[in-house]
């Protein structure tokens, strides 16, 4: 059977479409065909055009989900607008791929997979960390441990520009109109009141987008691999003008997980989830997925008798971008569900408000 090259619309333009997205896209051309983009900034959107060589160029994101040979359409911008953006597309028959986080809110969620069933399309969201080799390998590893006694999630990393300035070319115009500015800032308020009960000047108020953006990728990764914790029994932020720190402790009945995410000022990436048993520890560490091609790495450490053994496994070297948009063809293409749903992406809703109570509790 001929496999199907579905046409992409992309909304959003900024640095992980320019860095991450489009050219891999352009990478898999037997799949994918960029057919149409869309960006608030007119500058942007014709640059990308010219460069990447297509002429359906649009501003308003209405107008490109009505492009009828669009197959699916990425919801690439600020997560504000993710939800409308697959409702509409989803509304327009076309499959959707969404950027983490999903949504802000569990109303938003709820409406997007409304959508999607009453729709017929699928709606895949990118959490691209749990589509990488060695954490799939990990996962089986994990499965077959007799007891867990512990575990630790870390993500811990600089800022975005420490990785993609040295190593990638983006671009940027300064044309945003100033009433997209105004209403994406209005909106985040709504929605940040909406997703926390807070006022915009409580400091927990603006944490909640750094757990819904950086977090995502590491609760996420988590719950795949050792399921949703029973409660948090503890948490803590610390911040400063130039960074912040998430402490966390999850209670899985048995055990215990650990939990740290921040982001400061060093120009180093550390996200790793590790899980033990008596006997054997497994670990999946991950590099910044802003340089494409560093490998995650899988680490097996396992003793037996007076016997010592530590391994390090790298199945591949295809980075976990490209495996994922893989996972998307094959989904679109038979009509099944990919694992990272609307649903699942849900869980996290669940656990960040979860997270944010026992920050209340703690203030």
């Amino acid at each position: 059977m001929a496999i199907k090259r579905f046409n992409v619309g992309i909304i959003g333009l900024g640095e992980v479409a320019q860095v991450v997205h489009l050219p891999v896209l352009q990478s898999l051309p037997e799949l994918y065909r960029v057919a149409a983009l869309c960006d608030i900034s007119p500058k942007l959107v014709q640059h990308l055009g010219a460069q990447y060589g297509v002429d359906k160029l649009y501003t308003d994101f209405n107008e490109l989900v009505k492009q009828a040979d669009l197959d699916i359409v990425f919801v690439l911008n600020s997560d504000e607008y993710h939800a409308e953006c697959a409702i509409q597309a989803a509304n327009m028959k076309k499959h959707v791929f969404i950027e983490k986080p999903m949504c802000l809110t569990a109303a938003e969620a709820d409406a997007i997979i409304e959508a999607r069933d009453r729709n017929g399309v699928q709606i895949m969201i990118g959490y691209m960390r749990r589509y990488a080799a060695s954490f799939v390998e990990a996962v089986k590893e994990i499965g077959g441990l007799d007891h867990i006694t512990y575990a630790r999630v870390r993500d811990i990393i600089g800022q975005n520009h420490f990785f993609i300035q040295p190593t990638s070319r983006t671009v940027s115009f300064g044309d945003i109109p100033e009433a997209a500015k105004k209403d994406r800032g209005e909106r985040a308020e709504r929605l940040g009141r909406e997703a926390t009960g807070l006022q915009p000047d409580n400091r927990l108020f603006g944490f909640y987008r750094l757990l819904a953006g950086l977090g995502s990728h590491d609760l996420s990764a988590m719950r795949e691999a050792i399921g949703m914790p029973k409660a948090v029994l503890a948490a803590k932020v610390s911040a400063h003008s130039d960074s912040v720190f998430l402490n966390a402790i999850f209670d899985y009945g048995t055990f215990s997980v650990t939990y740290e995410m921040g982001m400061d000022q060093q120009g180093r990436f550390d996200a790793h989830v590790e899980v033990y048993a008596s006997r054997k520890s497994v670990k999946v560490q991950y590099d910044t997925p802003y340089i494409r091609h560093l490998p995650t790495k899988l680490f097996v450490n396992e003793t037996e008798g007076e016997t010592y053994k530590e391994s390090v496994i790298r199945p591949t070297y295809t980075d976990s971008y490209t495996l994922e948009l893989k996972c998307l063809h094959e989904a679109v293409t038979l009509g099944v569900a990919p694992k990272t749903t609307p649903e699942d992406s849900k869980e996290d809703l669940v656990l960040f408000q979860m997270i944010m109570d026992a920050l209340k509790a703690n203030a």
